[in-house]
């Protein structure tokens, strides 16, 4: 299974993005969901994630800017960050728990999208 990220690019300060990922073809279901980023320099961390059992977890550097969501219909994850700063800069990786067709389940990351916040 393969997680296709998309809607990074360049946005100015104070912009937002919103993310997407799901999964290329189709697949059953999507679970535990989430983002982490890697700025330039810098460890990977965690951003956003949608546990199993429907808990929401936040990095407290972007909670209240940045919001993860789930569309079960259309198995895609999202994050709509706002009030994006410099230091939004970042490759961004998204992380589903996905279900097949044929009942398997795996643990599967997108190749990352970059996010460049500047003027």
């Amino acid at each position: 299974v393969q997680l296709q990220a998309s809607g990074g690019g360049l946005v100015q300060p104070g912009g937002s993005l919103r993310l997407s990922c799901a999964p290329a073809g189709s697949v059953w279901k999507i679970n535990g969901v989430g983002w982490d980023r890697q700025a330039p320099g810098k460890q990977r961390e965690m951003a956003a994630r949608i546990t199993a059992d429907g808990q929401i977890k936040y990095a407290d550097s972007v909670k209240g800017r940045f919001t993860i969501s789930k569309d079960n219909a259309k198995n895609t994850v999202y994050l709509q960050m706002n009030s994006l700063g410099p230091q939004g800069t970042a490759v961004y990786f998204c992380n589903a728990v996905v279900g097949t067709w044929s009942g398997d389940w795996g643990d599967y990351w997108g190749q990352g999208t970059l996010v460049t916040v500047s003027s």
